[in-house]
């Protein structure tokens, strides 16, 4: 444990002698709040030594004021009276730290979101609420005590989960700073949903000649340790002190022997639906998910596997060698780390749930992630535009925007990069079929990003046409299979009918189907929408609420390439500063066990939400460096046996009498 040097306490005999300040925070809190009549209340307060107001506390005038005050008046405890804890918490902590004073006896009362924000146009109440407030804080602060934060030490290793442009880069970046990275892909391939697309929005740059590149970089950089074909199975341990449980699944194939020649596919009889492919088109039983696939080694796919050994026979007229074994069985990893990233990605939604759409129904109703594999030279039709249900070239499409986003029935988010996919791939339709009719139904365009405008605006003059309205219902005409669409032009006021030969359905993103189990593995919170949650959506956007876990790019919710790979980056820089620093402080607010009281009924362990409890023979032990002071355990422990510190029972009801007192 450490404790910090110089250190103002309180003393024994030592008073407490409290400083109260109270911010305008401009007019957010002052626009409502009578701030001098809260000084003038909060000066009145026990031990409360000097009480002031200040325009902005949190700037560094304000915190200045308070370092003076602390040594001119010998303050040893501090309260201010501002916004949310979350935005300044830590801020005013380390202005205690700088001139001292334990930055534990320091208490905030929110009197902007909780008082002036939600009681703007009734000031009189929103100041007697905030008066409260104040009371309350300064009623605990009475009650604070020093704290002493313990220092763990964090290995120089990282672990990347997720092996799309997010992690591809988040690996590379930290591999170049000169960390070590384990990097693990639950698919045969890196490349993610990146590798599936033929052309990049704005720029209409070709996907994969940007992606293999550092796919390349990935495979051959001494640092990086690549796992695919494998999942994390299990997390323990803490900040710094990570252990890992990887499972890595048995390819059948030799990944020193193979070189990925192809011989062993072209004599499988096997084929199936390619998943890569979005279904559309068929692979071999034994595979590779696309040509530049990152590692070029082939996996026999089990389930589906007659087992002929036809590709046993040609691997060794091929090459010489017995590059495939059918007695390989899944592998355990185990791993140790000092930070980890969490870079899933996403995964489309599926519109079969909106009957009115028909997909999966008619044939000639695609998704989008479909129809940019038949887009994709590589894909089902190399490139050349065809519909399903006949292989003719469609001169008749329409965009449905906003499937499972924006809508009350799936998702009330928006994606944010339906507009601009569908945008792209109405321009390479133009581009290969010229005399085609487009037309892209949406509810708003979203055109946010850099050159996204200019991009919308080169797609109208190209004779896109744009309908805003909700398209309510997809009918098929059996026998020429062609579509009719009903929509409301809501610009005209007018219901629209329109035939196409091929509808395509601009799905919105959803949370990879991995997101749960992880969560549950990392002990990670996703938000309302399902994404892992962020520690705070703008100063912490790729921190977690479990130290040393970080997350990047569109596992953290909807995102498009560019801000997957500026938030990679992101997530890679805060990683790195953890291990560059070798150690780092922890939180001193955890939870504290007096064994005398303990009755080894171990309710506490099965509560803890961050496995922070571990039972022992007649006790419980806190791992502090994975408790967050939630008070779970607190709450349920039968004879209050443990307790969180800085929360402590009497510190609360002091709060709790204050509040209830009568002035």
């Amino acid at each position: 444990m450490t404790k910090r040097k110089g250190e103002i306490e309180k003393s024994e005999g030592e008073g407490v002698r409290i400083g109260v300040y109270v911010c305008h925070c401009g007019v957010n809190i002052a626009g409502t709040v009578d701030v001098k009549k809260v000084v003038e209340y909060a000066s009145r307060l026990p031990n409360v030594v000097v009480a002031r107001d200040y325009l902005y506390v949190c700037s560094d005038a304000g915190q200045a004021l308070i370092k003076q005050d602390i040594r001119e008046h010998k303050l040893n405890r501090v309260v201010v009276a501002a916004c949310s804890p979350n935005l300044h918490e830590q801020t005013f902590r380390k202005c205690l730290e700088s001139v001292g004073l334990n930055k534990y006896l320091f208490a905030m009362a929110n009197i902007r979101e909780h008082c002036s924000w939600v009681h703007e146009h009734q000031p009189q109440e929103a100041t007697l609420k905030a008066i409260d407030s104040v009371k309350m804080a300064v009623a605990r602060a009475n009650m604070l005590e020093p704290l002493e934060t313990i220092k763990v030490p964090v290995k120089k290793r990282c672990l990347v989960i997720g092996g799309g442009i997010a992690g591809i880069q988040t690996a590379l970046d930290l591999a170049s700073g000169g960390f070590e990275v384990c990097l693990v892909e639950k698919e045969p391939s890196i490349g993610g949903h990146m590798a599936q697309f033929d052309k990049t929005f704005p720029t209409m740059d070709c996907s994969m000649c940007i992606l293999s590149p550092k796919m390349a970089d990935v495979v051959h950089h001494p640092k990086i340790h690549l796992f695919t074909n494998s999942e994390v199975k299990r997390v323990s341990g803490y900040i710094g002190n990570f252990k890992v449980e990887i499972e890595v699944k048995p390819r059948y194939v030799i990944s020193e022997l193979c070189n990925g020649c192809g011989e062993c596919a072209k004599v499988c009889p096997i084929e199936v639906p390619n998943e890569f492919d979005e279904r559309l088109g068929p692979r071999k039983a034994i595979y590779i998910p696309f040509p530049q696939a990152v590692p070029l080694v082939y996996t026999i796919d089990i389930q589906n596997c007659i087992r002929c050994y036809k590709c046993v026979d040609a691997c060794i007229l091929a090459r010489g060698v017995k590059a495939i074994d059918f007695a390989q069985e899944p592998k355990k990893v185990e791993l140790e780390v000092g930070t980890i990233i969490v870079a899933t990605g996403y995964d489309a939604f599926d519109p079969s749930i909106l009957e009115e759409y028909g997909y999966g129904v008619y044939d000639n109703v695609m998704t989008g992630l479909e129809f940019e594999r038949v887009l994709a030279p590589t894909g089902p039709t190399k490139g050349v535009v065809l519909r399903p249900s006949d292989g003719k070239v469609p001169k008749r499409i329409a965009f449905i925007q906003c499937i499972g986003s924006r809508d009350e029935k799936t998702n009330q988010y928006c994606s944010r990069v339906c507009c601009m996919y569908a945008t792209k791939q109405a321009l390479l339709i133009k581009e290969r079929v010229p005399d085609a009719k487009v037309m892209i139904f949406y509810i708003d365009l979203r055109a946010f990003g850099k050159g996204y405008e200019e991009f919308y605006k080169r797609a109208q003059s190209e004779g896109i046409r744009y309908i805003r309205g909700k398209v309510t219902e997809i009918m098929e005409n059996p026998d020429s299979k062609n579509l009719v669409l009903r929509a409301e032009d809501t610009l005209l006021g007018a219901m629209v009918e329109a035939e196409v030969d091929l509808a395509i359905l601009s799905v919105g993103l959803v949370p990879n189907k991995t997101t749960k189990m992880l969560s549950e593995t990392l002990s990670l919170s996703k938000g309302p929408d399902g994404f892992f949650k962020e520690a705070h959506p703008k100063l912490r956007p790729v921190e977690t609420l479990v130290d040393g876990i970080f997350i990047a790019g569109a596992a953290q919710g909807p995102k498009d390439i560019p801000d997957s790979v500026a938030q990679a980056c992101g997530a890679a820089q805060k990683a790195s500063i953890l291990m560059s620093a070798g150690e780092v402080e922890v939180e001193a607010i955890t939870a504290k066990v007096n064994e005398e009281l303990c009755s080894g009924c171990f309710i506490c362990v099965s509560m803890c939400p961050f496995n922070a409890i571990v039972a022992e023979e007649k006790s419980v032990k806190v791992i502090e460096a994975l408790c967050k002071g939630c008070g779970a355990c607190a709450a349920a422990c039968p004879t209050k046996a443990i307790e969180p510190m800085h929360f402590k029972d009497g510190q609360i009801l002091a709060e709790v009498k204050a509040c209830l007192a009568k002035d």
